[in-house]
């Protein structure tokens, strides 16, 4: 039982360091960046409150967890913005050797319980992840509207690549939420300063 503890406290120690991985969004008041634990909450929440907009076949116990963890690699693979410029395929293994290292610092079985639900997410194929995915992705897009435009000003962001990096998620796991947000984002976008 004490290995078990151990080994536990050892994964919540590590992970504390979610809290110092600084995202490309800023917070609603643009007083500075937010960083992924606060996004990893955020989503949490957005989940939570909007999990009527979830399809019939969604546990959004399942989709808080997977909000709750999809994340946690970034403390060894960094924070990917979304429209900025990266090598995919090297960020997925930086991301999937992150994987292994921390829920490897779980007992066996939280470890694999843990990691069957972040490949889960990654994979965006159950209704969970599809509904987890597209929340991830809604939460930046009303920070910076709340903002003033936030990242989108610092990547140059139009709202046709906003359509299809954000929208096309949205629109698979919460359709009614993007027919809401899509009007928002084009009256936004046709009144934003630019650079």
């Amino acid at each position: 039982m004490s290995d078990r503890l151990a080994a536990q406290i050892a994964f919540l120690s590590e992970a504390d360091q979610l809290k110092s991985v600084m995202r490309a969004s800023r917070l609603h008041d643009n007083s500075r960046y937010e960083n992924s634990a606060e996004h990893s909450w955020h989503v949490m929440l957005y989940a939570f409150v909007l999990a009527e907009q979830a399809g019939p076949d969604v546990r959004i116990d399942r989709v808080l967890k997977m909000l709750l963890l999809h994340d946690i690699v970034e403390i060894d693979a960094g924070d990917n913005p979304i429209h900025g410029t990266v090598d995919a395929a090297a960020q997925e293994a930086k991301e999937q050797i992150a994987a292994d290292r921390l829920f490897g610092l779980l007992p066996q079985d939280q470890a694999k319980a843990f990691r069957d639900i972040w490949d889960e997410f990654e994979a965006a194929e159950t209704p969970d992840a599809v509904f987890a995915k597209s929340i991830d992705r809604v939460q930046p897009p009303i920070s910076n509207m709340a903002n003033g435009g936030g990242s989108w000003l610092e990547y140059g962001v139009t709202i046709d690549q906003l359509s299809q990096r954000v929208g096309t998620p949205v629109q698979r796991g919460a359709p009614r939420l993007w027919q809401w947000l899509f009007p928002k984002l084009e009256a936004f976008f046709s009144k934003m300063p630019s650079k």
